[in-house]
């Protein structure tokens, strides 16, 4: 007999999920609408995705955002990996074995501002600058937020890793930065791989701090940007089919980087 508080557990398990990705399964099915209305179901058809396909403008918004992830991505993953490094070898020497409150405050802000917060400073800090504005300064800005996120990662790959295997190399000759590229960076590596599709998600979908960030004129706009000037003018299955692939494009990625982060076990 079925306990009844697991049975409740189990159902509003389901239920939340319902909640959460019933209207995502809707959007993915309506981009299949053969129909020009948003709602109204007129037979299955991919003309939506091959319009896609042929729209010059989307195109251009898509390889802009291809070019931001990319780049802000790769300057997280190097600035965030030695920011980790960083703190868990200040701990280590410390004999604490863990970052300072203090310093895990600082490195963990910008996850938790509020984005609309974070884009009002960095334009601000363009401004003082007298920097102008196109994909550059998004990239910059993508980065800001992202090497939070990838040194989060590769610090709990680094709880985990076994120091005393750093120790024995250089006890055998191995200097350090041979030390650090035969030895500490292929053990941290899935962590780091982690940390960069997990930027790489948040950049492809990030849109407050793009849209403050960009400058004028179309020649920095992002595919969430080019997203919300289509929809302005009412939901179509252009936009769904549009919709369906950055999601499934942030899935992916979000689903690797969990598969990727796992906790080695002792005996690995």
């Amino acid at each position: 007999m079925r306990n009844p508080s697991g049975i409740a557990l189990g159902t509003h398990l389901w239920l939340v999920y319902a909640f959460l990705y019933v209207p995502i399964l809707v959007l993915i099915l309506l981009s299949f609408n053969a129909s020009g209305l948003p709602t109204a179901w007129g037979g299955a058809s991919l003309k939506w995705y091959a319009k896609l396909l042929a729209n010059a403008s989307i195109q251009h918004a898509a390889l802009n955002t291809l070019i931001v992830a990319l780049s802000s991505t790769f300057i997280a993953c190097l600035l965030g990996t030695l920011l980790a490094l960083g703190v868990e070898m200040r701990a280590r020497n410390k004999g604490t074995g863990k970052g300072g409150n203090l310093a895990d405050t600082l490195l963990m802000a910008p996850m938790i501002i509020p984005d609309i917060v974070l884009a009002i400073a960095l334009l601000s800090f363009f401004n003082l600058l007298k920097m102008s504005l196109g994909l550059h300064s998004i990239i910059l800005s993508h980065v800001v937020f992202n090497i939070a996120f990838v040194c989060a990662v590769v610090r709990t790959r680094l709880k985990h890793f076994d120091y005393s295997i750093l120790e024995a190399s250089i006890d055998l000759g191995a200097g350090w930065f041979t030390t650090a590229r035969r030895v500490l960076l292929p053990a941290i590596f899935p962590g780091v791989l982690a940390g960069g599709l997990l930027a790489f998600t948040l950049s492809v979908d990030e849109f407050i701090i793009a849209f403050f960030n960009a400058g004028s004129g179309s020649a920095s706009t992002t595919l969430p940007m080019q997203i919300y000037s289509m929809i302005r003018f009412g939901v179509t299955p252009e936009i769904n089919a549009l919709a369906t692939l950055v999601m499934l494009v942030s899935f992916t990625a979000l689903f690797a980087s969990q598969r990727l982060n796992k906790v080695p076990k002792a005996h690995d």
